[in-house]
């Protein structure tokens, strides 16, 4: 097809293809079908210009497809028939009013829209569009009719044979009327009937031009019924259709034919009367009345006899009851037959008013035509509405023609009797429209007929009188009747429709005067006009309006403009649109009608009373009808003069005051004008003439016209809009006024009146929609900017309006930044990116700020790469977008909410920020940087980095830079110190979750930076890990050094040496309660882990390092983080079993400083790492080196510490005075025991049970507390036992006593220490070597102990109590049998122990059973 449509002269050459393709769409499958269908549619354009042989070949060939079975065929054919010929070639016009008669729709449907196509609906195209010669076209079909009449094709329909099908038929005979119209010169516009007839004097002078026979008939086409008259030709056509089939249509074409030239044409029909009458007994009631028209028309030309003979015969078959639709016919043919003969006497007595009489009408004919008459007028009362409806017509036509020719008043059928039952009938509720509409139309022609109608006054204050509310059409026909029976025999409705035209007619010379104009319209304006009843006024506006409109000439009139003006002007501030139309309608025919002067005077009366808005008061009296229905709930300017109102600012803008007149013939808003009583005032032309005057203002009046369509008030919109029409016939008139138009919205936005604002906002929507706004792009910011001022209007459908108006603008703008277009599209955005960013995004109105959102990720998503010079800005607006936008109520719920709640809450609070709009248009434009635009960003992004306020827009600041580690890595080296110093202050951010976004891009962002500022970076989280108190700038250190570790792992290898130690000093923080601190140990453990050769050899690596940084803790002010060093110092001693000089003695003299002083909580942490460190190297301490504290020095300090008086940290003193005894083995047991005994002693039971004053709680943990200073009293006695030999006997018996005594009277638990204390003691007793044997001392210290460890022994309940007890008595068996000493093991001692012991052989644990056994063994064989 594209080849088609390149080279159409190869297609045109070759018709065999379409035959072909035509030949496949009969015989191929449906679906082929289809494709071959479109091909051929296609293909049509390519062959509209064929010439001579080759068009009658495509003739023949369409032709041979339209009579093909298949439908498809048919339908191509047709396509082919109407785009191949041009309009006025007969032969393809013939085969689509053959198509026109396919019983499928899709055939017949397509043939009649091209045959109808009427060529007066557009000026232009009417040039174009010809027709067929009426001749050549009657010819032709003849030809064609005859021809078929002789072959199988011709139609039979009951007794009749046609040519052509009906439906054929009577397509053929309206286009042959559209011809003839054509042939006559005027243009066919309509296939009404009403319409239709308004031609017809033009086709009458038409045709009888035809018929004088100056025609060149074509010898061809004569035809075999010898007619040779194209004329007669048609109207013989007519009478087959019509007898074979009949309709509306076609009557009403032979009507036509025969009425404009009844002299020559309807004497054919005087023998074809019966024939008519059959048509006249039609079932259709419009058929009769035509028919009847007809049959009076035929009648009319016979005179005399046949005449008298014809009447009678109506007149009867009138009477004949039988059949309703016979007497319709006959009432109607006798009005008609008796209204052309007064016609036909008004004209001859004209002609000869010289003669007195005159033979044609004899006194007999008078009489016959009285009587016809009242046999008309007895039907007026007939039950039937049918019959009294064509009575009223029949009477009507009669009157119109000439005096009724029946008395005046008087008894019987008079005119008095006849006017009075005719204006009865108007207001009554019994009657149909339609008899009241004749019943009008009758009265007023009375006067018509008959100069001296005696009532004439009478029948128009009746007319006048019977106003009746909501029948507006009847107004207009009481508005015609009255004009017609006002002026009397010199009005238009007396000619003879089918011959002359209104414009044509003027009055016969002889016609008697009985012009009543004066009166009439001295009653409209002084009584009706300023009646109180609003339809009254209504009525006399129309009525007013169509003597204006029908009289313009009349002197009258032309004397009375002022006073008519002024009344249509009261008639403009009515409730109901149509009086107010009526109304301004009647100004600007009263403005056409003036002289200048009259001209000038009218604009300034009626310019002073619309702007001041004086309004005529109307009396009210108790009948007044205030309020109409729908009258309510109008505003007080609601319809009232409002449009008008701007009609005349409007005109007066343009300083021509005067176009208030064009204007209102312009302005159409009501329906009524559309028909067909509108439409008879001829306000289309005389729109057609304002619009040509309105022409040169176009500038000034297009742009406020625009915007007026859009106006919230019903009334100004209709009215502007009908004026817009009529005065915009070009499309591209908008286009051409673009900048105007938009140069007055913009203005119109912000104006004081909320009516003009909306509809700005309206129209604005409306012209954005859908147009190339390239040469507009400067105006796009304070288009958007004045929008959102009006989205925030105190009105809501303003701000309805504006939102709607947004919304177009902002899917034009997102289109408009397509990188399709070029520069025009970089400037859009250069354009619109300020205006959204700083007047949109900051914004305080809610929906300003999301729409301008929504159309910046829009724009972004379209735009790609334009973006990129822009990003240093939109990137910050969008980040700060993202806390401004985010609910309020979220802040004010972390706030509420508990730690745990809050993090959780602001880390779902910045995902969801991550994955909004605005984020994602960021991680858009992050494609394009590059470093031209970074040093415009980095210093935007340190600056919202550190001002910034909202979770959002921190956490957005983060994620940014980390993707621009990844993104640009190179290009980010130069800005990345910038970057860590802002990125320092959201560290110590209060909020978690910013802490660690913050920490998690300077883990990315250490990668791209320089060595140096990462350096300074881990010195200043160093400083401030070990000089700031709050636990913030822990955690951030922590989360900082583990994202490092993650992120950047290279780095921190690096920097190991900085890191490590401190990771190592942060895994030993001491936790409290709270759970982070926990995390945070979690954190630098994995960091120690991940980066050291195994635990161990990660210490001996940094060993220096970690010394250095662990003395540094202990030196710190704050006590927490000294007992942290020392805890990590500990961890040292034990890790590495040994420390070398001059660790050994730099370790422990920090400790040693940092015991000196008072008691604070965690120095206890100093005592366990003393103790650990000692343990651990007690060789090495042996030795004595510089700057190494002795093991005296350590003991002192250490002793001093457990004489203080806090009991928690006198236990750990105590302790680990115990263990550094223990390791060097020194003998201060002195010193020690003063301290710990009466430490013992202080709490034993019998002591404590006295003071139980205070509460519960406190007793129960001074219970504990107690408790815990037994047991590592007894636990330290223990390890302090020294090997001398000289204590020993000094303390030995104490000791032992001490011990037994608590055995017999303590808990399990202190029991239990006891027992280790004493497996100690006896471990270290010498008293047990035979070197120190003294078998007296010993032999008491093991009664004591015999007697009490029973008791041990015995315990039922514990079963480590027992186990302790037992090893502590094989212990001492072992130690008698090593040193010979059994004898000091009295007999008693030994019957205590086998007692105990034979309890023991039943105890539950099997291991204890054995063993008691085997020591019971032992003793009992020492008996």
């Amino acid at each position: 097809m594209n080849i088609k449509n390149r080279m159409p002269h190869l297609f045109t050459k070759d018709i065999a293809l379409v035959q072909q393709l035509f030949e496949a769409l009969c015989k191929e499958e449906p679906e082929t079908r289809l494709a071959i269908q479109e091909a051929l549619s296609m293909m049509v354009g390519a062959y509209s210009t064929l010439e001579g042989a080759q068009r009658t070949l495509m003739e023949a060939l369409v032709a041979s497809y339209l009579i093909k079975p298949e439908v498809q065929v048919r339908q191509v054919a047709v396509k082919f028939a109407s785009t191949v010929f041009p309009s006025d070639h007969i032969p393809s016009r013939y085969l689509l009013l053959l198509a026109a008669g396919d019983p499928r729709e899709e055939v017949h449907g397509e043939a009649q829209r091209v045959l109808r196509c009427l060529p007066g609906k557009n000026r232009k195209d009417s040039a174009s569009k010809q027709m067929p010669s009426f001749p050549e076209m009657v010819y032709y079909i003849q030809e064609k009719a005859s021809h078929r009449m002789k072959t199988p094709a011709k139609y039979m329909t009951g007794t009749t044979v046609l040519p052509f099908n009906p439906a054929a038929f009577g397509e053929i005979v309206l286009y042959l009327r559209m011809c003839l119209a054509h042939s006559a010169g005027v243009v066919p516009t309509s296939q009404s009937l009403a319409d239709m007839q308004d031609h017809a004097p033009a086709i009458g002078r038409y045709i009888r031009t035809l018929m004088s026979g100056n025609q060149v008939t074509s010898s061809s086409s004569s035809s075999k019924s010898g007619e040779t008259n194209p004329v007669q030709i048609y109207i013989g056509l007519l009478q087959q259709l019509l007898a074979g089939v009949g309709g509306l249509p076609v009557m009403y074409c032979l009507l036509e034919a025969v009425s404009v030239y009844p002299e020559k044409l309807a004497t054919k029909f005087v023998d074809k009367t019966e024939w008519i009458k059959s048509l006249m007994n039609s079932s259709k009631e419009e058929m009769r009345e035509l028919a009847a028209l007809f049959y009076s028309v035929v009648v009319s030309t016979v005179s005399g006899n046949e005449l008298k003979l014809m009447i009678e015969q109506l007149i009867k078959t009138t009477k004949d009851n039988h059949s309703p639709e016979i007497q319709h016919g006959s009432v109607l043919a006798l009005g008609f037959t008796v209204g052309r003969y007064l016609a036909k006497k008004k004209m001859r007595m004209a002609e000869q008013q010289d003669l007195d009489t005159n033979a044609g009408f004899l006194p007999e004919q008078e009489e016959l035509i009285q009587s016809a008459t009242e046999t008309i007028g007895s039907f007026l009362d007939s039950t039937s509405p049918l019959l009294a409806i064509a009575a009223c017509t029949a009477l009507g036509e009669i009157g119109r023609n000439g005096p009724l020719p029946i008395p005046s008043e008087g008894s019987g059928f008079t005119k008095l009797h006849l006017v009075e039952s005719l204006l009865n009938r108007i207001p009554s509720s019994k009657e149909t429209n339609k008899m009241k509409e004749r019943a009008i139309q009758t009265l007023g022609y009375f006067p018509v007929g008959d100069g001296d109608f005696p009532h004439q006054k009478l029948l128009l204050q009746g007319l006048m009188d019977s106003v009746e509310a909501k029948q507006i059409e009847l107004q207009f026909t009481i508005g015609e009747a009255i004009t017609s029976a006002a002026i009397g025999t010199r009005s238009v409705a007396a000619r003879d429709a089918w011959l002359v035209t209104e414009e044509e007619y003027t009055p016969p010379a002889g016609a008697k005067m009985n012009d009543v104009v004066p009166w009439v319209l001295d009653v409209i304006l002084n009584k009706q006009i300023i009646s109180p009843n609003p339809h009254v006024r209504q009525a006399a506006c129309i009525w007013l309006l169509s003597l204006v409109r029908k009289l313009s000439t009349h002197k009258e009139v032309k004397s009375h403009l002022k006073e008519i003006q002024s009344a249509f002007v009261s008639v403009l501030s009515e409730n109901d649109e149509l009086s107010q139309d009526v109304a301004s309608k009647g100004l600007g025919l009263v403005y056409e009608l003036g002289n200048e002067q009259d001209q000038q005077e009218l604009v300034s009366t009626l310019v002073e009373t619309l702007m001041t808005g004086k309004r005529i008061k109307h009396e009210v009296s108790g009948e007044t009808v205030v309020f109409q229905g729908g009258g309510l709930g109008k505003t007080p300017d609601g319809q009232g003069l409002s449009t008008y109102k701007e009609l005349c600012s409007l005109a007066s803008d343009l300083s021509q005051p005067d176009l208030v007149y064009k204007f209102m013939n312009l302005a159409n808003h009501h329906a009524m004008w559309n028909s067909r009583k509108g439409a008879a005032f001829g306000f289309n032309v005389i729109a057609t003439r304002a619009g040509e005057q309105l022409a040169p203002f176009l500038p000034q009046l297009v742009p406020r016209l625009y915007r007026y369509q859009f106006d919230p008030n019903l009334g100004i919109r209709q009215a502007m809009t009908s004026i817009w029409n009529a005065l915009v016939t070009d499309k591209s008139t908008v286009d051409k006024y673009l900048k105007e138009i938009l140069q007055d919205l913009v203005k119109n936005l912000t104006s004081s009146m909320w009516r003009v604002r909306e509809s700005s906002c309206l129209a604005l929507n409306d012209l954005l929609r859908g147009r190339p706004l390239d040469d507009i792009i400067d105006k796009l910011p304070e288009i958007w900017e004045t929008l959102f001022r009006v989205q925030d209007d105190i009105k809501e459908s303003v701000r309805k309006a504006a939102e709607l108006s947004l919304k177009t603008l902002s899917k034009v703008c997102v289109k408009m930044c397509d990188p399709a277009k070029g520069a025009a599209g970089q400037r859009t955005i250069a354009a619109l990116l300020p205006c959204l960013l700083d007047k949109g995004m900051m914004s305080p109105v809610t929906e300003v700020r999301a729409l301008s959102i929504n159309t910046l990720v829009k724009i972004s998503k379209s735009a790609g790469a334009m973006l990129k010079p822009h990003a240093p800005k939109l990137i910050p607006a969008l980040l700060e977008s993202l806390s401004v936008l985010e609910p309020q109520v979220l802040n004010y719920l972390s706030l509420r909410a508990t730690d745990q709640e809050k993090a959780a809450m602001d880390s779902a609070r910045l995902s969801a920020a991550k994955s909004s709009p605005m984020m994602e248009t960021i991680n858009m434009c992050l494609q394009y940087l590059d470093v031209s635009v970074l040093g415009e960003l980095v210093p935007r992004l340190c600056e919202l980095i550190r001002s910034g306020v909202g979770l959002g827009t921190k956490g957005g600041c983060a994620s940014v830079i980390v993707s621009l580690t990844t993104q640009c890595p190179q290009d980010l080296t130069p800005y990345s110190g910038k970057l860590m110093s802002a990125l320092l202050s959201g560290l110590t951010d209060r909020n978690s979750v910013i802490q660690k976004s913050c920490a998690f891009a300077m883990g990315h962002l250490v990668r791209t930076s320089r060595d140096s500022s990462t350096e300074k970076l881990l010195q200043k989280l160093n400083s401030w890990y070990m000089e700031k108190d709050e636990p913030i700038y822990k955690t951030s250190c922590a989360l900082t050094i583990h994202a490092i570790g993650r992120y950047s792992p290279d780095v921190l290898k690096n920097h190991a040496k900085e890191v490590l130690p401190l990771a190592f000093l942060g895994m030993h923080e001491i936790a409290d309660e709270e759970k982070s601190e926990k995390e945070e140990c979690n954190l630098w453990t994995e960091v120690w882990q991940e980066n050291v050769p195994g635990s161990f050899g990660g210490i001996r690596l940094y060993l220096q390092e970690l010394i250095a940084i662990t003395q540094k803790a202990l030196q710190s002010q704050s006590w927490k983080m000294k007992a942290q060093g020392a805890v990590a110092m500990a961890s040292i001693a034990k890790q590495t079993s040994s420390l070398v000089p001059p660790y050994l003695g730099m370790i422990l003299s920090a400790l040693l400083q940092g015991l000196a002083g008072r008691t604070w909580a965690g120095k206890e942490e100093l005592l366990k790492a003393i103790a650990c460190v000692v343990t651990a190297c007690s060789a090495e301490l042996e030795k004595p080196v510089p700057n190494q504290p002795s093991t005296n020095e350590i003991l002192q300090a250490v002793l001093k510490e457990c004489c203080k008086e806090n009991p928690k940290y006198k236990i750990v003193a105590i302790s680990c005075a115990g263990d550094v005894l223990k390791a060097t083995k020194e003998d201060r047991f002195q010193e020690f025991s003063d301290i710990v005994i009466p430490l013992i002693k202080k709490n034993s039971p019998e002591i404590t049970g006295i003071r139980t004053t205070k509460n519960e709680d406190e007793n129960e943990k001074e219970k504990e507390l107690q408790l815990e200073s037994l047991l590592g009293a007894f636990q330290s006695l223990g390890k302090a036992w020294p090997r001398n030999a000289e204590t020993q006997r000094c303390y030995r018996q104490e000791l032992c006593q001490l011990m037994c005594e608590r055995l017999k009277l303590s808990t399990w638990k202190v029991q239990l220490g006891v027992l280790q204390s004493m497996n100690a003691f006896f471990q270290g007793l010498m008293l047990l070597e035979e070197e120190h044997a003294d078998p007296e001392a010993l032999a008491e210290i093991l009664l004591e102990t015999c007697k009490s460890i029973t008791y041990s022994l015995e315990n039922k309940t514990y079963s480590s109590v027992r186990t302790e007890a037992l090893s502590v008595v094989e212990l001492l068996l072992k130690k008698l049998e090593e040193s010979k000493q059994w004898e000091s093991l009295t007999s008693e001692c030994r019957a205590l122990l086998i007692e105990s012991l034979a309890t023991m052989e039943t105890d539950n644990r099997p291991e204890l059973q054995e063993k008691a056994s085997l020591l019971k063994k032992t003793l009992e064989n020492l008996e």
